[in-house]
């Protein structure tokens, strides 16, 4: 992240922890109101990588999951970049930009994939460039969005994974009254300041939540490689493409799909105590070994942690389940809000 940005933040009351900012000073109310008004969240866990050149469209839609060639001007998609062995690698929001696509990925994996991608450009015409210092992506949400982003001059889409850029900055629909704002790294301050006349400001992990409730994974460091693309649930979230041509894994990706042989699923789970990113699932019904691995993990309003986990779908539905150990604490699904 720009130290330039984070120095501003710093000043207007964020406390950072982990390299996210944990809360603006009251994470109690912050959780609160993310279910009962209007939110903004620096989302400071995400990286941007930018991927252009003339062949950038044919580039990606060789390696990710998703149909890029179809891909819209106006439109944003989830996708995902696996391995041989149809392993997840990493989970991005890809949308274009002008005449390049970026692609919003989980930052501690910036290290890695970036260069890994570019090991695949050969002779193509393309470049993959880290750009998460040049902008900042921030999250809103609530009843009031539109109305935020109206006040600050910019648009604000009413279908999901669309688009539209405005004078200063790209605004991503997730939902409705969900929103991702991408803005040059020189604009956000004062666009912050417009936007959180109307949004309460709140830590980093609120948003995780959020991300959590709506059923969105995020592929970090911890569980690179751990999951095909269907374990996550990516192919109901339109991140998977089952009519395009050959990319990494393609082939293991759709045996598992065409053979009905997925097993583990996405759940959403809850905890007394805190729940971490990579945490071993077990049940009591099969003791020895374990039967998922969590996700994403965050703070809830009502208490405790939530998170998503990928389980086997029959200790999901029969066993009573609990975290890093069979004994260890108790996990419970969350059929609803």
């Amino acid at each position: 992240m720009n130290q330039t940005w984070k120095d501003f933040l710093l000043t207007h009351g964020a406390r950072w922890a982990n390299l996210v900012v944990a809360d603006f000073g009251d994470p109690a109310s912050e959780l609160a109101a993310a279910s009962a008004t209007t939110i903004i969240a620096p989302l400071a866990h995400l990286g941007l990588l930018e991927v252009g050149g003339s062949d950038a469209a044919a580039f990606l839609h060789n390696q990710l999951t998703s149909d890029v060639q179809h891909l819209s001007p106006n439109a944003a998609q989830h996708s995902a970049w696996c391995s041989a062995k149809g392993r997840m690698l990493a989970s991005f929001l890809i949308f274009r930009a002008s005449d390049s696509y970026q692609l919003h990925l989980a930052a501690d994996l910036l290290p890695v994939i970036p260069r890994r991608l570019q090991m695949f450009v050969l002779r193509s015409k393309v470049v993959v460039a880290d750009r998460t210092d040049d902008y900042v992506l921030l999250g809103l949400a609530g009843a009031q969005s539109r109305v935020a982003l109206a006040a600050s001059g910019l648009p604000a889409p009413e279908t999901a994974l669309t688009t539209e850029v405005g004078p200063t900055g790209l605004v991503i629909c997730l939902a409705p009254e969900r929103y991702q704002v991408v803005v040059e790294q020189a604009a956000a301050p004062a666009l912050w300041s417009q936007l959180t006349a109307q949004a309460q400001p709140v830590g980093t992990s609120v948003w995780q939540w959020l991300d959590i409730r709506a059923g969105v994974p995020l592929i970090t460091r911890r569980t690179s490689e751990e999951f095909v693309p269907q374990m996550a649930n990516f192919e109901r979230l339109g991140g998977v493409s089952f009519h395009k041509g050959c990319y990494p894994g393609q082939e293991v990706v759709a045996r598992t799909q065409y053979l009905g042989k997925v097993k583990r699923h996405l759940y959403r789970v809850r905890a007394a105590g805190v729940i971490d990113i990579g945490q071993a699932i077990y049940a009591s019904d099969n003791p020895d070994r374990p039967c998922g691995t969590i996700a994403n993990a965050a703070p809830a309003p009502a208490g405790g942690y939530e998170a998503l986990a990928v389980m086997q779908e029959s200790c999901a539905l029969t066993g009573k389940l609990a975290l890093a150990a069979v004994d260890g604490p108790r996990l419970e699904l969350v059929t609803s809000d």
